[in-house]
């Protein structure tokens, strides 16, 4: 598939029209022709930093103390940020009252969405950002799920605790979910800095990455590490605090040319289907811009790999299939070093 046609097809999508959905299908047919099969599974090598590493903490009886985040007036004690089925919100003020799905989850069904993706839908690296997705993007994601055209093929990835999830949800707690996530602004949680050497990290609760106390050091090598700004806020399930991505310097000028040029052919300009600074095209393209590096790489190798086959996919096969691990690299660097 050439750009001319990539482009095409990407407009095809972005449109709801019925002669969209008939073009997009001929286009289908015509990859799969010439052998852009969207059923493809590639046998690709994945490295380990999209896909951040836990640390299982025993559990220890809950002595009631209760744990303060400055500037909250909420309290909340260790079971009820950590051993519920429901979340914390800290700051209730900040965004519109969150529905039952998102905040109480559902008892012997499935945990709230923000114990995961945290109350505003922020995430963490190891978990997506779900501001602003248009609510067809997301419930999409929820029925690609369930047919199991999403996926991972790196065991951990959290995408892969998502499935029983979104075979548990119902379509009126999906759309409550998706309707709410869709009309929170998108906040900027990432900080990337670019460097030759970052702090040694080891794996910690929830997923996170944590700075060894030692303040050793070593080198970035061909990877992104993201750690949280305030280690103790982060635990707390605090969706206000954000991360550090630290990325090889200049990973963000080498990515900023990928995304904007293609590189001659290589790949496909961004914004062409994601739109003007990534901010998202229509229903169908999400936004990009802002996002975690973690996250938008296992994305990349997601579709390189053929997991995620999802509707539209197709679109992403031939923008992934020359890309190295040098070039997600850096351009997951320069689209989370973009404003949101």
């Amino acid at each position: 598939m050439n750009r001319k046609s990539l482009f095409l097809l990407c407009v095809f999508i972005s449109s709801s029209t019925p002669s969209a959905v008939t073009h997009f299908a001929h286009a289908r047919q015509a990859a799969t022709k010439t052998g852009d099969s969207p059923t493809a599974r590639v046998m690709i090598s994945i490295p380990d930093w999209p896909y951040p590493k836990g640390a299982h903490e025993p559990s220890k009886p809950d002595d009631g103390k209760l744990f303060h985040i400055p500037g909250s007036k909420k309290s909340y004690t260790d079971t009820q940020i950590n051993g519920s089925t429901s979340t914390v919100d800290w700051f209730p003020e900040l965004h519109p009252a969150p529905p039952a799905p998102v905040i109480e989850g559902k008892q012997g069904a499935y945990k709230a969405c923000g114990q995961c993706h945290l109350i505003d839908g922020r995430g963490k690296p190891d978990t997506a950002d779900l501001q602003g997705l248009p609510v067809a993007y997301f419930l999409q994601q929820l029925a690609d799920m369930k047919e199991g055209k999403r996926r991972s093929l790196v065991p951990r990835a959290t995408v892969n605790d998502m499935i029983p999830v979104a075979k548990a949800l119902d379509d009126a707690d999906a759309k409550a979910a998706a309707e709410y996530f869709h009309s929170l602004p998108v906040a900027r949680n990432i900080r990337v800095i670019e460097t030759d050497s970052v702090p040694v990290t080891l794996p910690g609760p929830h997923n996170v990455q944590l700075i060894d106390a030692s303040g050793a050091k070593e080198p970035i090598g061909l990877r992104i590490i993201e750690v949280p700004e305030d280690v103790n806020r982060t635990m707390l399930r605090d969706s206000t605090s954000g991360f550090i991505a630290y990325a090889p310097t200049g990973s963000v000028k080498r990515g900023e040319l990928l995304a904007k040029t293609g590189d001659a052919g290589r790949t496909l300009p961004c914004a062409t289907c994601h739109g003007e600074g990534l901010k998202g095209l229509g229903d169908v393209f999400p936004p990009l811009a802002g996002r975690s590096a973690a996250a938008t790489a296992r994305q990349l190798y997601d579709f390189k790999s053929g997991a995620r086959d999802g509707r539209n996919a197709i679109a992403m096969k031939p923008v992934v299939a020359r890309l190295t691990d040098q070039d997600i690299v850096d351009l997951t660097a320069y689209i989370a070093s973009l404003q949101p």
